[in-house]
């Protein structure tokens, strides 16, 4: 399991690819370890569709347990399969549906985090780059 900010960022920084090689949308990647104790980082992502929204959730945990060894300590979705969670500890998963997304507006909620600019992810995770 890794526990320093480092590998922290990479596991975020991967797991922004993976959702982006799957057209999640409007992926962001918060630095939360100043502002809680919650997780080092949240990565959110819109699906355009519920099926899309499942898709991205089963997706991610499957390649981060083929290329880390690590399964979600905690995995959470709503009925409608609108707003998932997946929990590795220091990095939490949000894939929400559209409307859910700008209904919450997490990002405005950890409004005192750092985000990551997608440059910076792309160029951490190049080597996981599937397509």
């Amino acid at each position: 399991m890794t526990t320093n900010d480092t590998d922290s960022k990479k596991l975020a920084c991967v797991i922004a690819r993976t959702l982006d090689d799957k057209l999640g949308k409007n992926i962001t990647i918060l630095n939360i370890s100043n502002v809680s104790s919650l997780a080092d980082y949240f990565v959110i992502v819109t699906g355009d569709s519920t099926p899309q929204v499942k898709a991205l959730m089963n997706n991610t945990r499957e390649r981060i347990k083929e290329w880390f060894s690590r399964l979600p300590v905690r995995m959470e979705n709503d009925v409608k399969n609108r707003w998932n969670l997946l929990d590795y500890g220091d990095v939490v998963v949000h894939i929400l549906h559209k409307e859910e997304r700008e209904t919450y507006a997490i990002e405005k909620f950890w409004n005192n985090a750092f985000s990551i600019s997608e440059n910076e992810w792309k160029e951490l995770s190049q080597e996981y780059k599937e397509y």
